[in-house]
C-alpha cells in the first residue's frame, strides 16, 4: 500500500511538470530545435567572456564559440550583450558552433564597400596596427590592409606613429571569398597632388612670387616643390654673383622664396628665380663704375687670357694679360695672380647690355714707358744687365720690366762680331749708349761701340785722298784685302788695285800681318769708307825715287 502512495505521488509530480500549455510548448520547440541556417548572420547573447574565447548563446542546442581577438582590446564588450555573428557551421569539431563577427562584419557592410570599390570613392579609415609588409586599417568596422607602399607619397620612415589616425583610402583590391581588402592612401595624396598641380598651373602668372621647398639639387639647378608642382631654378638665377653648384647656396629642405620666371603650360614647366627677387647689380652700372675709376676686387677664376674679378656679387670684370703690366711680359695671368687674391683696378670699358667690365691692372701705376726719354735720354749712358743673347744681339736690362737691345752691328766699329757671346756673357753688367727710343713700339736701342770715337770717321778727318800710308793685313777676301790702318782704322784695296796682278786671289800671295803701302785713292763719311791702293802707292815711290835719282 505504501508503496502504491509511493507510485502514485511520482506520477503526480510527472504529470505536474509536463502540464503546460499548447503555447508554452511551441515556444520550447522553437528556440531549441536547429531552425537556424548555416552562412547566415545570427544573433547571440554573450555568456561568457574568456582571456582567449568568448561563449554566445545562439539559441541552439549547442553554443556558439568566437575568438576574443576578434573584438578590438577597447571594445566595451560584457555579459548580456548582443552580438551579431556569421554562422559557419551549427556544430564544429568540438561540439560548439562555430561563428565569426568579423565574417558577420563584412557582410553587412559589403555592399557599401562594393560601391566604393566600383565608383573608386574615397572611404574614411583608422589605421589599426602595423603588420608585416603594411598596416591594418579600419574600413566600415572591418579590417583592411594597407600596403607600406601605399601609405604615402614616399617611403613612409615612421609608421607606427600613424597608428590610431584617420585618413582617407580608397579601394584598390576587393575579394569576396577570402573577405580581403586592399587599400591605398597613395592614390588619393596623388589625385589631390594633381588636383593642386593643375590648379596652381592655373593660377600662375609670372613675376608671381611664391614660397617653395628644395626637393632636389642637381649640377645644374634645384627642384623646388611649389606644394602640388615642381619648378626648376636654374644654377644662373639663383645669385647675381658666381657659383660653381647650387650647394653653395642652398640644401635639400630649405624653404626659399622664388619668383616665375618662366611657364610652359603645355609641358607643365616652371621656371624659378631667386636673384629676380633683388635689384640687378648690372643697373645703372656704368654710373657706379665710370670709366677711368678705381675699383677693388677679387680674383674668382682665371684662364689662359686673363683674370675674372668679383667687384660686387654679381658684377665681374675681365683683366685681361695684355692689361696686367706695363714691362713685363707674362705669359699666363697665375704668373702675378692668385684665385682669391684682392686686388685694385682701373674701368677701362663697360658694355652692360652685353655684361661686360674690362679692367686694367698696370693702369693702377704710371705708364714707365710715357717718361721714358726723360729718363733714358737719347745719347746717355747707361748700365746694365745682359738679361739674353741671341744671334742678333744682346738685351740689356736697365730697370724692372725696361730692356734694350745692342744690336750686334753696334758692338764693334771695326771688328767683324759674328756672335755677340764673343764679347758678352749673360749676367754681367755692361755700359752702353742709347741710341734711340720707340715708345710706341718699346723698344730701346743701345750700342757699345758707341761709346768710342768712330776710327773711321776720326782717320778721314785728318786725311786726303793721294796720301801715302802703311797698313797691315788682318783680312783676305776674294775680292780684295782689308787692311788695318792709322787709329785701329779699316781700309780696303780691291783686288784691281793690288800690285801683284797676274794671281787668282790674294791669298796665293798675301797672308795676315803682312804691311803694305798703301795710297788713299776714296774716302766718304757717309759710308764710312776708305779705298786704298797698293798699285798706286808702290807707282807713286817708283816716280819719286827716279827723280831723286
Amino acid at each position: 500500500m505504501e508503496n502504491q502512495n509511493v507510485m502514485d505521488s511520482s506520477k503526480q509530480k510527472s504529470f505536474e511538470i509536463w502540464d503546460i500549455t499548447d503555447d508554452e510548448l511551441s515556444v520550447l520547440i522553437d528556440k531549441y530545435s536547429p531552425t537556424l541556417e548555416e552562412g547566415k548572420i545570427v544573433k547571440g547573447t554573450v555568456v561568457r567572456i574568456g582571456p582567449k574565447d568568448i561563449v554566445l548563446d545562439i539559441c541552439q542546442k549547442s553554443e556558439g564559440v568566437l575568438s576574443a581577438s576578434e573584438f578590438p582590446e577597447d571594445f566595451p564588450l560584457k555579459v548580456g550583450d548582443t552580438v551579431e555573428v556569421f554562422l559557419e557551421e551549427l556544430e564544429g569539431d568540438e561540439g560548439f558552433a562555430v561563428v565569426s563577427k568579423q565574417k558577420a562584419d563584412f557582410i553587412k557592410v559589403w555592399d557599401d564597400i562594393k560601391a566604393a570599390y566600383d565608383e573608386k570613392s574615397p572611404v574614411e579609415g583608422t589605421i589599426t596596427r602595423r603588420v608585416k609588409g603594411g598596416m591594418i586599417v579600419s574600413v566600415f568596422g572591418v579590417e583592411a590592409f594597407l600596403p607600406g607602399s601605399q601609405i604615402d607619397l614616399r617611403p613612409c620612415k615612421d609608421m607606427d606613429s600613424l597608428v590610431g589616425k584617420k585618413f582617407l583610402f580608397r579601394i584598390i583590391k576587393l575579394n569576396w571569398k577570402r573577405r580581403n581588402i586592399v587599400v591605398s592612401r597613395r592614390q588619393i595624396l596623388e589625385e589631390d597632388r594633381e588636383q593642386k598641380k593643375k590648379q596652381l598651373f592655373h593660377d600662375l602668372d609670372v613675376n608671381s612670387v611664391l614660397e617653395g621647398k628644395v626637393k632636389n639639387i642637381t649640377p645644374f639647378g634645384a627642384f623646388i616643390d611649389l606644394g602640388g608642382i615642381d619648378g626648376l631654378l636654374h644654377i644662373t638665377d639663383i645669385s647675381w654673383g658666381r657659383i660653381q653648384h647650387p650647394s653653395e647656396v642652398l640644401s635639400i629642405g630649405d624653404t626659399v622664396q622664388v619668383m616665375v620666371i618662366g611657364i610652359e603650360k603645355e609641358k607643365n614647366r616652371v621656371s624659378l628665380g631667386m636673384k629676380q627677387l633683388i635689384p640687378d647689380p648690372w643697373k645703372n652700372i656704368t654710373e657706379k663704375y665710370p670709366e677711368g675709376s678705381k675699383v677693388n676686387g677679387k680674383v674668382v677664376s682665371m684662364t689662359d687670357y686673363g683674370a675674372f674679378v668679383e667687384i660686387e656679387k654679381g658684377v665681374e670684370g675681365l683683366i685681361h694679360i695684355s692689361e696686367m703690366s706695363w714691362t713685363k711680359h707674362i705669359k699666363k695671368p697665375s704668373d702675378i695672380l692668385e684665385v682669391d687674391q684682392s686686388v685694385e683696378a682701373v674701368v677701362l670699358h663697360i658694355d652692360p647690355d652685353k655684361q661686360r667690365i674690362s679692367l686694367g691692372l698696370k693702369q693702377v701705376h704710371p705708364d714707365p714707358w710715357e717718361t721714358i726719354e726723360d729718363k733714358y735720354p737719347v745719347g746717355s749712358v747707361v748700365e746694365g744687365k745682359i738679361r739674353t743673347i741671341t744671334n742678333f744681339g744682346a738685351f740689356v736690362q736697365l730697370e724692372e720690366g725696361i730692356d734694350g737691345l745692342i744690336h750686334v752691328s753696334d758692338m764693334s766699329w771695326v771688328e767683324r762680331i759674328e756672335t755677340p757671346r764673343q764679347i758678352l756673357k749673360e749676367g754681367k753688367s755692361v755700359h752702353c749708349k742709347v741710341l734711340k727710343i720707340d715708345k710706341e713700339s718699346k723698344k730701346i736701342s743701345l750700342g757699345i761701340k758707341q761709346l768710342e770715337e768712330d776710327p773711321v770717321q776720326k782717320f778721314i778727318s785728318s786725311h786726303q785722298t793721294g796720301d801715302q800710308i802703311t797698313g797691315s793685313i788682318v783680312e783676305l777676301k776674294d775680292r780684295g784685302i782689308v787692311v788695318k790702318i792709322d787709329d785701329n782704322a779699316r781700309g780696303f784695296v780691291p783686288f784691281s788695285h793690288l800690285n801683284n796682278e797676274n794671281i787668282k786671289k790674294p791669298s796665293d800671295v798675301y797672308k795676315i800681318g803682312d804691311d803694305l803701302s798703301l795710297k788713299i785713292i776714296e774716302m766718304s763719311s757717309d759710308g764710312r769708307r776708305i779705298l786704298l791702293s797698293e798699285k798706286e802707292a808702290l807707282s807713286t815711290e817708283s816716280q819719286v825715287k827716279e827723280i831723286e835719282s
